[in-house]
């Protein structure tokens, strides 16, 4: 089983930080941004660090290339308004991945802001034609969304007609979210039947990152509220279902749930999920444990 969680990665410490963060949640690949997700402060690449970070992930058995970089929330492709900005920017993000030997970048398709899912989607691949080139080396993953406002991607069928567009779709890739396809109308309960619908439209072996949370919301609100495992609207045993469905083995699984206190819970989440087991007293013990 590949699974982590969204970790932080901090100028002082970089990927070195995220790792030993990830370690401490007895994790084997984990998901993080390579600055604040919403503005445009970032960084340089410590590349000291970053080999150094490498040969720890060696060192504890950590697939590099399970490794997940979330791009910030303020590239919107899906509206034209800063358009050399949102590809500028995405381009750097790409350069970051590649710098660190991150392969799979996830990204929100953007929010068309009043001009319609179809120009939504044109713009979405007409941007990410600008961005990829054949010397890219990292994979964009297309992330499920909630249907909330004016979302593109809430459907199967949108991201499909994105890749579509995109010249070089094989660059292109999709990250599914559990609390986004709950909220887009999407039944986890059933998931084999999720899957196979993704499956006949976009192709399984396309699905490279599973964001693995439970929901505040009934199905079909389209809201986008995480909650912690087992403690939501889809519930434990469903989301087992889907962190343990074979056809999903070789997928990284990336945890973001919510703090409980401003703690993290995903040393506890986690380990309920190798045991397999719900934790009725989760908040109470990650309360006690960070005390």
């Amino acid at each position: 089983m590949i699974i982590g969680e969204n970790v932080s990665f901090k100028k002082d410490t970089g990927l070195i930080g995220a790792i030993e963060e990830a370690l401490s949640y007895n994790s084997n690949t984990f998901m993080f941004y390579t600055g604040a997700p919403q503005n445009t402060s970032r960084s340089p690449i410590d590349l000291e660090n970053t080999k150094e970070a490498h040969r720890l992930l060696i060192d504890n058995n950590i697939d590099i290339n399970n490794l997940v970089v979330h791009a910030p929330y303020i590239i919107n492709l899906a509206n034209p308004k800063n358009y050399d900005f949102n590809v500028s920017f995405l381009k750097q993000e790409i350069k970051r991945c590649e710098m660190l030997g991150i392969k799979r970048l996830v990204l929100h398709p953007g929010s068309h802001v009043g001009l319609g899912i179809d120009t939504g989607i044109n713009n979405i691949a007409k941007s990410l034609n600008d961005v990829l080139n054949d010397s890219t080396s990292v994979y964009i993953c297309l992330e499920t969304m909630a249907g909330k406002g004016s979302e593109v991607g809430s459907h199967f069928e949108e991201l499909k007609q994105i890749i579509d567009k995109v010249n070089l779709k094989e660059k292109v890739k999709v990250c599914i979210d559990t609390c986004h396809m709950n909220d887009a109308g999407y039944d986890i309960s059933n998931f084999d039947q999720v899957l196979t619908e993704f499956d006949n439209i976009i192709g399984i072996e396309n699905i490279y990152c599973v964001h693995i949370n439970d929901s505040k919301n009934l199905i079909n609100t389209h809201k986008d509220r995480h909650e912690n495992i087992g403690y939501g609207t889809i519930g434990f045993d469903n989301l087992l279902r889907v962190i343990y469905n074979e056809k999903l083995k070789n997928v990284p699984k990336i945890l973001e749930t919510p703090y409980v206190d401003n703690y993290p819970p995903y040393k506890f989440e986690i380990e309920e999920i190798k045991n397999k087991t719900f934790n009725e007293n989760l908040i109470e013990d990650i309360k006690n444990f960070y005390k």
